[in-house]
Parts: C-alpha cells; structure tokens; sequence
C-alpha cells in the first residue's frame, strides 16, 4: 500500500457564520492521483488551500507529508508544487525568466529549459504572459509548479482551456509524476479528465464527503448499458421487450441500468432494426465519472 502524504483528519473552515467545510476527512496517497471533485460551494477550493498553506483551518487537522501546512509552511513549501488555476506571473514576464527563477528559488536541481520543453512551451520561450493563450498560460503554471520536483503537487484545473494536444501532454507528465513517486492531488470541474487521470476521488457536496474510495469502488454495483438512438424511440416499449427499465439522459441518449450480456444487448440490437430506429456510441460496463458524480450530487457536472 502506497504512503500516505496528505491526510485530512474532521476538517471545518468557516467564514463568519457560513461553515464552508463540515468536519471533511480523507487521505492522499503517493504515486497515486487523487481527484477533489464538488459543485460550486462545495467546499473543495478552501479544503485544498488548507492543504496548500495558503488558508488557516478553523479545527481539526491537516498533514502534508508529515509537516504542518499552518506552521511548517517553509519546510514545506520546498517539496511542494502548486499550480494556481488563474495568476502568480506579471503579464510582463517572459516565460524563460520566470521558469528559471522558479527552479533558482526552489533549488532542486530542475533545468529551466528542461523543464520549458517538457511543457511543449519550446517556442514560447521568450513570449510573455499576456501574450499565451489560455492553454499556455496553464502549461506555463505547471511548469511552474514542476519547479519544484515535487513529492506531492496540487493541480487546480491544469486542463481548463487546454487544447486535445496539451491534455494529452499534461495526462502524460502527471502519469510520470505518479511513477516517480509525487502524490498527486487534482481539483477539476471537467469530470472526463478527472475520469481519465484519478486513481482515486474525493467528492465533496455542503462541505461533506459524500463519497471517498477508487473509481472502480464508486462505480460498483451501478453497471449499465449506454447508447444513442432516434429521440422517438418508444422507452415503454423497448423497456417491456427487455423487461429491463430504459431512461432518456439527454436527447437522444439512452441508459439501461444492468449488467451486459450478450443476452441484453441481443435484445437491444434486435429491437432497434425490427422499429427502423439507428445504434450509434453503444458503450456498456461501469458508469462514467460523470454519472457517479450525478449520482450522488444530482449534479450533471462541476461548477468551476
């Protein structure tokens, strides 16, 4: 079993009179991704500046790598990476001078350069902040974080803006950080990427956990089978043909909620050609991170 390196033991944040987290308990473990999901109010942004330093708990515990957040911050700082969804760089840094004064104040041995092309920021390397995109500004601020050669790293929405090449790009470089060891602790509100990227995730809702263990554990015992089809397809009908019950999830998408089996899935196909009607995006098995976080949220998705 893999070590723990951050643990958050009855965690409550108030702001005033609002309780923005309720006594939230859970661990993150190293070469593991652990994803903290949760609408908007959740809880989730002020658990994880706890966690980061940058936010003082009202009670109960934080450690993170055995150090203290609240009051072993520069012990920690020097193995911790960060990486801020928006700012920490002045619109007037070039991307070369701010990576390198990173890997200098961290003193970790990371070459600037190294560090740059590893990013797939090679040609930008004398461009300011102001003039990236959106999915550069990201790659840049991980970068930034990967300063740090971190033991764990706190990543809030790397993908956010992000083209299909930079996603791909970051997935790699934080399967890489896992394999070397880093916990790795994810906050998005883009559930496919949190689904393609977690080993484990902490959904939070009303600053409560509601839901804590590996994506094969939050998806046990909900398998089902999904398809696309006309929107006049008759769930009635196709529902008593199967015996099985048949729900529209948006137009035109269709859930059956059992396993598969050549059987189910015989019937279905069947049925579909003897109406006229098409089969298209047939996926069967376990649910999607998207529809166990509808699950227990009643939330199609994230808030930001």
């Amino acid at each position: 079993m893999s070590d723990v390196a951050v643990e958050v033991h009855e965690l409550v944040v108030r702001y005033g009179d609002l309780v923005a987290v309720a006594g939230i308990s859970f661990t993150a473990r190293a070469g593991e991704v652990t994803a903290i999901l949760g609408p908007n109010g959740a809880g989730k942004t002020s658990t994880i500046e706890v966690c980061e330093g940058f936010r003082e708990a009202s009670s109960g515990t934080v450690k993170v790598l055995g150090l203290r957040p609240d009051r072993d911050q520069q012990q920690l700082a020097a193995r911790m990476g960060v990486m801020l969804q928006e700012g920490g760089c002045s619109p007037s840094a070039r991307v070369a001078d701010t990576v390198a004064l990173y890997c200098a104040l961290y003193g970790r041995g990371v070459r600037a350069n190294d560090l740059i092309d590893l990013v797939g920021l090679g040609d930008r390397r004398r461009s300011t902040w102001r003039r990236l995109s959106g999915g550069e500004r990201q790659r840049l601020n991980l970068a930034l974080a990967l300063a740090a050669k971190p033991d764990v790293a706190f990543l809030d929405e790397p993908t956010s803006g992000v083209d299909v090449t930079g996603r791909a790009l970051i997935r790699q470089i934080v399967a890489d950080l896992t394999a070397q060891g880093c916990a790795v602790v994810l906050a998005t509100h883009e559930l496919d990427e949190a689904d393609r990227m977690a080993d484990r995730a902490v959904i939070i809702d009303h600053g409560v956990v509601v839901a804590n263990g590996t994506l094969a554990e939050l998806r046990a015992g909900h398998d089902e089978i999904r398809f696309r089809s006309h929107v006049t397809l008759d769930m009635q009908s196709l529902a008593d043909h199967l015996g099985i019950a048949v729900d529209q999830m948006a137009p035109g998408d269709f859930r059956i909620a059992t396993a598969s089996s050549p059987q189910v899935i015989n019937a279905l196909t069947g049925w579909l050609s003897m109406n006229g009607l098409p089969l298209d995006d047939l996926r069967a098995g376990a649910q999607r991170l998207e529809d166990v976080f509808w699950r227990l949220t009643g939330r199609t998705e994230e808030s930001p």
